[in-house]
């Protein structure tokens, strides 16, 4: 019992320690990214879906608009869900048996490597970990008790998990799979089982009727993410990135992975092993990011820390040597998962130590860049609302009234909005993304303020209605992704302007309603 309190006050130091980090690692000048600026406005627009998401994420974006929306709020909740996956690893390192050097192991990847950034965006993937962890840990907690309540934690995890992120079904088909390729398959005889798997779905249920609704706009999405990036993914880049996105602590997760497949004594457990060779071959088959898998390896984490501990138990120079080796990489990599320094300090970095030469440089449009994608989506959006303010504001009080500011992008739109509120601006509208369904049914404007890369053609018919165009700024910020972002104000429309705006608009959402 003194023990068990004694590891329950280094975990709670550990985890405490994992929260406040990421606030002090991340420099002051980065701003929020540009996803998390549609998330954010989901909170805005509660409904039991989005175009690109489930609603779970809008929940907590809701509460963060609440309290006022802040950097502070905005990272807290991702935060927050990080400590709590770590406690999961945790407990199951206890559980197994684990003692002081185990649990340290298992707290490392969440301050040292990719987790680190994972768990401190506002997008759906700290809630996709989260539960995949927790699926996981409902059924290892079964197989170690057999008691029927922890069914239902991995049903009810499931079934929140797939209100929070679509690609939770992926890791669930694959214990399930594990389950039958394993002694644990009698877990299928078990009454329970069914139960559970009824409120997992009722919980479900609700964005199942809302994506009926509207035309299963989530197909859309995927088909989009397949013609536009997903085509571009390899089975090789995939697999090494694998080992890429958590380089300092591989060994843990690849010791992990041999306890529960060939332990003679931990058979109980091998179903996990089947499990993670199950999403991995679903996510190379269905051409996934490489970060959709990042849910399966805490889990993984926790068996090969304590298969760590119980190997290096007499070989105390192994683990000072061990811990050493992930201190120095993982310092030496921070720089590329957080946003230590300003953008112009981490290029020369990456230059200096040659760590631009590496995958996490090539970006979306298959280019190399001097900074990495995420840190230049963190930069940048603040000052372009300023400048659209400049000329929004640059106009008479009596235009400004019929004036419409929009944006090409739901990045944009977002980022308008966010920071609208400290210049005095409208409501921003897109048509782009989930931004479609808020946009305004009827209008009554003259005049149009364009916030986008590329002024429209000639084959635009609504931009052919009005009598001037003016390009009135454009942004140079060069390590920001959107740099050249263009300001384009369209002056004095005609009379079939409003007309033609409503007649697009609703023809594009009724693509998405029956």
């Amino acid at each position: 019992m003194q023990q068990t309190k004694k590891f329950q006050r280094l975990i709670l130091l550990l985890a405490i320690i994992k929260f406040i980090l990421p606030y002090l690692l991340q420099n002051s000048y980065y701003q929020p990214h540009r996803d998390e600026y549609l998330y954010l406005a989901e909170g805005n627009h509660m409904a039991w879906g989005f175009m690109e998401v489930p609603p779970l994420l809008s929940v907590f974006a809701w509460l963060t608009n609440l309290f006022g929306g802040g950097i502070f709020w905005v990272k807290f909740w991702p935060d927050l869900f990080g400590v709590f996956t770590f406690l999961l690893v945790a407990n199951i390192i206890v559980s197994l048996g684990g003692r002081v050097f185990a649990i340290l192991l298992g707290w490392l990847p969440f301050v040292i490597c990719g987790y680190q950034l994972l768990f401190f965006l506002f997008q759906p993937g700290f809630l996709d970990c989260f539960f995949w962890t927790l699926m996981a840990y409902g059924l290892i907690c079964y197989v170690q008790t057999n008691q029927n309540k922890w069914l239902y934690v991995f049903s009810i995890s499931a079934g929140l998990g797939m209100m929070s992120k679509y690609s939770v079904a992926f890791f669930g088909l694959s214990l399930l799979i594990g389950l039958l390729l394993t002694k644990q398959r009698k877990i299928f005889s078990n009454k329970h089982f069914y139960f559970a798997a009824i409120i997992g779905l009722l919980i479900f249920l609700p964005n199942i009727l809302w994506q009926y609704n509207h035309r299963f706009p989530i197909v859309t999405h995927m088909k989009e993410l397949q013609e536009e990036q997903l085509q571009y993914n390899s089975s090789i880049s995939f697999i090494i990135s694998q080992f890429m996105m958590n380089l300092p602590l591989v060994f843990v997760w690849l010791a992990g992975l041999w306890f529960v497949l060939f332990n003679k004594n931990e058979k109980t457990f091998r179903f996990i092993g089947w499990a993670y060779f199950a999403v991995i071959i679903l996510l190379i088959v269905l051409r996934g990011k490489d970060y959709y898998a990042l849910g399966a390896y805490p889990v993984l984490f926790a068996f090969g820390a304590y298969n760590i501990e119980k190997f290096t138990q007499k070989i105390i120079w192994l683990r000072i040597a061990l811990v050493t080796y992930v201190i120095i990489l993982g310092l030496f990599a921070l720089p590329l998962i957080m946003p230590l320094a300003k953008p112009e300090q981490l290029a020369k970095y990456y230059e200096k130590t040659g760590l631009n030469k590496t995958g996490s440089f090539i970006w979306e449009d298959h280019k190399h860049h001097p900074l990495t994608q995420d840190f230049a989506d963190m930069i940048g959006w603040r000052e372009m609302t300023q400048k659209a303010s400049e000329v929004y504001y640059s106009l008479p009080k009596e235009q400004r009234d019929k004036t419409m500011i929009y944006c090409r992008g739901y990045f944009s739109a977002g980022a308008l909005n966010y920071y609208g509120r400290d210049f005095k601006l409208p409501e921003v509208y897109s048509d782009n993304a989930s931004f479609l369904f808020w946009m305004p049914d009827k209008y009554n404007i003259k005049n149009l303020l364009l916030v986008g890369h590329h002024i429209p053609g000639k084959d635009d018919v609504v931009f052919q209605q009005f009598e001037k165009m003016t390009v009135k700024d454009s942004l140079n910020i060069p390590l920001f992704r959107e740099n050249g972002m263009k300001f384009v104000l369209f002056e004095n429309g005609n009379d079939s302007l409003n007309r033609l705006i409503e007649a697009g608009i609703f023809k594009m959402k009724h693509e998405f309603i029956r």
